[in-house]
């Protein structure tokens, strides 16, 4: 996953590729010795290899076109952006396409070593060069000259001389000084912060190990398999078992590298992070800095493990974190956020509940309960020590069930919105307090033997109306609950299509270091995997996450959506007869909201700004791009507002905080640090997405007390 940046020294060419080669090198970085290969990575390579053709849940041969599919997936890796390869380099490589199977099976690595110093050895000398250029007071940037640059550069060619490599280069710099320039930064500035950029990629480059080459050549095949296959080494290993600790002093983010960025994957509930509200999932970190005032380093190109370093800390300090906003526009500015660390605790993930009210066409009132769920929680520690009062999920929405009947309520919305899972027993244990006795999900093992030992084991609790919300990081446990809910017809599925993740995998230990392994793979009671697919809402709502850029879908080599047979399970409402009309209320109703007009005409706008795959380098013309998309930003905001009988804003700089930078505002940074001590707070009335499944559960509960053909003791509430 880890896009690294690396390459080699002339000398050792021939070992592995033939002296040919020597003359594709006119790049050649002085002082890089090739990297060594130890015993021990051979050994862990074979056993990495047998481990997957025994273990793996995907049978696939190991054979030439799997080395084929490596030596692919390798060079995309190492060089997503075909920038420092040169075509002879690439022609080179795929003369060995088909012996990589053979190699990784008894061991070999010299190969694979010799592409990967190979790219040491190109980012090095590319490096060196723009530093030159960098430093050179006699060259100028020409920001009047109508050049453009190609930006999505994933199928494009490699250069196929060292003078169009450098006319790339020269694109590529010019775009970057440009984007520091519309950021407010004088030339000079921009020239400065991009010398200590490729200064610190190039110190990296020269302290690259053969830890690193390893690491590389392994998980360009372990992602052969599934995305979440992976060799953890020893130090992957310290930071993957402290990201799975509530213990974490951080942000509370998960992150990785893409290209040259360190991107945001999904932020842990009731984290610094999500309580701060301004980071967002595919945000793109560009500097981090210490304390409020401390400077801004730079890590564009950085190491995920550093990039991670530098934004963990003891807790109570604060951390800044520059970032470029996903889908941003070309040229966008980046923004500043200050994130007070913190522990992740666990009573502040626990779920909570909320009831508002909603009339229909009639002025009929209804009163609705909400039920906000952040991750599928259970206190092991407690319930080891059999703790009569442990924290779970279940325990927690149970009583607030108990606490919504005493308020009488007449349907409740379950929100699984970026919930992004947590405990399987949990997933099922909740799906036990709204069905009665029956399977919740099946489990095949890589052998192709089927478990259906989660079940619901008792009578429901709450049998009235429900709407589970769900959208794109509503993953893992999230999307069985749902799953299960949808398949039993036992309640209503709203938001956008769910994350995906399917599968289950197991940690085991290696020579050095251990591979987290995918062996079993989750389906529904109805046959279908949540795999790939996720879980599809029956009524859609709109989502600003692009599911291209988040979600199972976005990997390669992703594990296909399949299905088993169905086990027999019941269903409790006639969800085919009611949605249509559901459906059509619902259609309704968004037409002539503002809030749903106004994300749909956001979303449309940013799509149309991010899609380009051509950005001008031209001042003028970048500057009057980013004013105009601006403009019709603050347009279609005060279109919302004019609606909602607020005053219009004067300027874009005046919307909302989330979207501006204002780290230098004392009065928004003192409001942001309260708002993030306390548990974040359920308020439909400012979440259009939760209020409007307030109005499909009313349609639902009408519906049900309308229709002829559900079950007596569905049409109400009932504990």
């Amino acid at each position: 996953m880890l896009c690294k940046s690396h390459r080699l020294k002339a000398g050792a060419l021939c070992l592995g590729l033939g002296i040919s080669l020597l003359t594709a090198l006119p790049l050649a970085a002085a002082d890089l010795e090739p990297l060594k290969i130890t015993d021990q990575q051979r050994k862990t390579t074979a056993e990495i290899v047998s481990s997957l053709h025994k273990h793996h849940y995907r049978d696939q041969n190991i054979d030439d076109a799997l080395s084929e599919k490596f030596l692919k997936n390798y060079l995309d890796t190492l060089d997503p952006s075909r920038s420092y390869f040169l075509k002879a380099d690439i022609e080179e490589f795929y003369k060995h396409q088909d012996k990589f199977d053979d190699d990784f099976q008894k061991g070999e690595l010299k190969t694979s070593f010799v592409i990967f110093d190979r790219y040491r050895e190109r980012i090095s000398a590319r490096l060196e060069k723009t530093l030159k250029q960098l430093e050179d007071d006699e060259l100028k940037y020409d920001f009047t000259e109508n050049d453009t640059l190609n930006v999505d550069r994933e199928k494009a060619p490699w250069p196929a001389t060292a003078a169009e490599a450098d006319e790339l280069w020269r694109k590529r710099t010019k775009a970057d000084l440009l984007n520091l320039v519309l950021a407010d930064k004088t030339i000079d500035e921009a020239r400065e912060v991009l010398t200590k950029r490729y200064k610190n990629q190039l110190r990296r480059m020269s302290q690259q190990t053969g830890e690193d080459a390893f690491s590389a050549v392994i998980n360009a095949f372990t992602m052969l398999y599934d995305p979440h296959t992976n060799y953890l080494s020893p130090r992957t290993l310290e930071n993957f078992n402290i990201n799975m600790s509530l213990s974490l002093e951080g942000i509370g983010a998960m992150l990785q590298s893409e290209d040259e960025y360190t991107k945001v994957v999904r932020l842990i509930p009731a984290g610094p992070a999500d309580k701060q509200g301004q980071l967002k999932p595919a945000d793109r970190i560009v500097a981090v800095g210490q304390d409020k005032e401390g400077e801004l380093v730079d890590v564009v190109g950085w190491r995920l493990d550093e990039v991670v370093d530098l934004i963990r800390g003891k807790k109570d300090s604060v951390v800044r974190l520059e970032v470029l906003p996903s889908k941003a526009a070309a040229g966008a500015a980046t923004h500043v956020i200050n994130i007070k660390r913190d522990k992740v605790k666990l009573e502040e993930q626990a779920a909570q509940k909320a009831v508002f009210e909603l009339s229909d066409a009639e002025e009929n009132s209804y009163k609705l309960g909400v039920i906000d769920i952040p991750t599928f929680y259970m206190d092991f520690e407690a319930y080891r020590k059999r703790d009569p009062n442990y924290k779970s999920t279940t325990r927690d929405v149970f009583n607030l069930l108990s606490e919504l009947a005493a308020e009488n309520v007449d349907g409740i919305i379950i929100d699984l919105r970026n919930n992004g899972g947590g405990s399987l027993h949990e997933a099922t244990s909740l799906t036990d307090l709204f069905i009665d006795q029956g399977p919740v999900v099946q489990i095949r093992q890589t052998n192709q033997l089927i478990s259906r030992n989660y079940r619901s084991h008792s009578k429901a609790v709450f049998r009235g109306p429900i709407v589970i919300l769900i959208n794109r990081l509503s993953a893992s446990a999230s999307e069985i609950f749902a799953g299960a809910i949808q398949d039993y017809g036992r309640g209503i599925i709203v938001g956008s299509q769910s994350f995906g993740k399917g599968s289950v995998q197991s940690l085991q230990p290696l020579q050095s270091g251990q591979l987290k392994i995918t062996e079993s793979k989750f389906y529904r009671v109805s046959g279908g995997s949540t795999q790939h697919k996720g879980v599809v809402p029956d009524i859609t709502l709109p989502d600003m996450i692009d599911p291209e850029d988040v979600g199972e879908s976005s990997y390669d080599y992703a594990l296909p959506w399949d299905q088993i047979h169905e086990v027999k399970h019941d269903h409790y409402f006639d969800l085919a007869a009611l949605l249509p009309a559901i459906q059509k209320s619902h259609d309704e109703r968004i037409k002539t909201d503002p809030d749903f007009i106004f994300l749909s005409k956001q979303q449309a706008l940013i799509d149309k700004n991010s899609d380009r795959t051509e950005i001008s380098l031209n001042e003028k013309t970048r500057r009057t791009e980013k004013t105009d998309y601006e403009q019709q930003l603050l347009s279609i905001e005060n279109e919302r507002r004019k609606t909602r009988g607020l005053e219009p804003y004067k300027t874009y700089a005046d919307i909302s905080e989330d979207d501006i930078k204002e780290g230098d505002d004392p009065d928004k940074e003192a409001e942001a640090e309260a708002a993030a001590a306390e548990p974040k707070k359920i308020d439909p009335a400012k979440d259009p997405l939760l209020t409007e499944a307030g109005y499909i559960l009313l349609d639902f509960i009408r519906g049900t007390n309308n229709a002829d053909d559900v079950k007596d003791d569905t049409k109400v509430a009932n504990f």
